[in-house]
């Protein structure tokens, strides 16, 4: 999930953009400025100051190999909403084609409850599924869809039950709680259909915080429990983050980092609400009684330190929780059908899916 971005909303701003406008605009580190040794200072505080030469790991497919690899500079200039929004249009269409591909389908889209859904029923669907639906929140930063295909089509490709990807309202236009409330109706209305213990919910990044805010949220409401919960790539809080946030960007080592400060993480999207609400951040909420849940994150995760924490308070309250990491890849590098680890981290999830699902 992405750092909040800049977004210039008018006049308030023109001033900032006018000085930023006049100061020396940062270049990209080159070949020849790149660090060729590790170095280490320790502030008395503790704060770490280090480079490292980290070679990539020979464990990983040749094609994960070559995607992390990939040239990215660590200076770029800002990306605006409306082009990020753009750009995730873009890719999802072409994850889209890519993914069906690998599994065949049929999308339908449509409301429920008057939210925007995707339905994504996988070809040749056994009779015996029928009777069961997994309901998909896509990632994006809570601002764009990055993966509502991404998310739905092969985890309905390999589990052979229809995938309801839910469309949510984005930020800023619509911060907390207008994500979760549309999860709530697409649930209930899921919920006069199926049987709660034939329904599971997950997503990945934006999406994986969304699934476990819902899973506060239904215990608030006294609603049935779905079967299990997929939460992948995680925030477990918007008034902290974790030491994973502070070495890693979404490209893993690649790409511009800056040292994280104690501001409210992303307030386009918490807007007005209390960073330790227990439902924006589920880390505060009382977890007993969740359902099963399965945690994926990768090593070079900038929101691996939020699953694992998560992950822990579960089993700390004594839910059903198993987490696995992946070496070396970045962020939600499931997203990626070209990798073979893509298609293995698919594959558990949908396993998960199937072994708490009535046969």
């Amino acid at each position: 999930m992405p750092r909040p971005l800049t977004v210039l909303l008018c006049s308030s701003l023109f001033s900032a953009a006018l000085l930023a406008a006049q100061q020396p605009v940062p270049q990209p580190t080159t070949a020849a400025q790149a660090p060729d040794r590790d170095t280490t200072y320790i502030e008395a505080g503790g704060t770490v100051h280090i480079t490292r030469v980290i070679p990539v790991p020979q464990d990983l497919s040749p094609e994960a190999q070559k995607f992390i690899s990939e040239v990215v500079p660590d200076e770029a200039p800002p990306e605006s909403l409306a082009d990020r929004r753009r750009r995730m249009d873009v890719w999802g269409e072409t994850s889209k084609t890519a993914w069906s591909k690998l599994c065949p389908n049929t999308i339908q889209d449509t409301t429920l409850a008057g939210v925007p859904v995707h339905i994504v029923t996988p070809d040749n669907m056994p009779a015996a599924n029928r009777d069961k639906v997994l309901m998909n929140i896509h990632g994006g930063s809570f601002n764009a869809d990055s993966g509502s295909y991404a998310e739905s089509i092969p985890i309905a490709g390999y589990t052979g039950i229809k995938v309801v990807a839910i469309l949510y309202r984005l930020a800023p236009e619509h911060p907390f709680p207008a994500a979760v409330e549309d999860a709530v109706s697409v649930y209930r209305e899921l919920l006069k259909t199926y049987k709660p213990d034939h329904i599971i919910v997950y997503g990945t990044s934006a999406g994986a915080v969304l699934t476990a805010e819902l899973a506060v949220k239904l215990k608030q409401l006294a609603l049935p429990m779905p079967a299990a919960l997929g939460i992948f790539s995680t925030l477990d809080s918007f008034a902290r983050m974790g030491d994973s946030y502070a070495m890693y960007t979404l490209r893993g080592l690649a790409g511009h980092i800056a040292p994280p400060d104690s501001s409210v993480h992303d307030p386009y999207y918490v807007g007005a609400t209390d960073p330790h609400d227990p439902v924006l951040s589920p880390i505060y909420a009382d977890l007993h009684g969740l359902p099963p849940a399965l945690f994926v994150s990768s090593e070079r995760d900038a929101l691996l330190s939020g699953t694992a924490n998560l992950e822990r308070a579960y089993l700390r309250a004594g839910v059903d929780a198993r987490l696995v990491v992946f070496d070396g890849l970045p962020h939600a590098f499931w997203y990626h059908p070209e990798l073979p680890e893509s298609i293995e981290a698919s594959h558990i999830m949908a396993n998960f899916f199937l072994a708490h699902l009535p046969k």
